[in-house]
């Protein structure tokens, strides 16, 4: 069994098959075939455990991590006499939101922007 060290690294995915990436004329890429590398990258990061915020033939838009709903937890620290409190600062200081920029140059690559959480 492998060591795990107990933080996951999400890596890159791995790169998309090699038909798609290959003109048959030697040609950049067409729009068809980037929209069909960008739709392969993103069921990757999906899997992964991606959400996808905003989807354009040419570009997506993925975050993962959210907002922690503070009035269910306010909710729940009343009903339980303060001690879901600990639950909730533990979210509230661990939870953090990651956001990336996918596109396709015509060349087949695929171009990867971390943005603002």
């Amino acid at each position: 069994m492998p060591k795990s060290d107990g933080s996951q690294r999400w890596g890159p995915p791995p790169e998309p098959p090699p038909d798609l990436l290959h003109s048959p004329t030697g040609e950049p890429l067409d729009d068809g075939r980037r929209t069909a590398i960008l739709d392969w990258t993103v069921n990757q990061y999906v899997s992964m455990g991606w959400r996808v915020e905003s989807r354009s033939p040419t570009q997506a838009v993925l975050v993962r991590g959210g907002d922690v709903n503070h009035l269910l937890h306010a909710i729940l620290t009343i009903f339980t006499c303060l001690l879901w409190g600990i639950v909730w600062i533990a979210l509230a200081v661990g939870n953090k939101t990651e956001r990336v920029a996918l596109t396709v140059d015509p060349a087949g690559r695929v171009q990867t922007v971390h943005g603002p959480g």
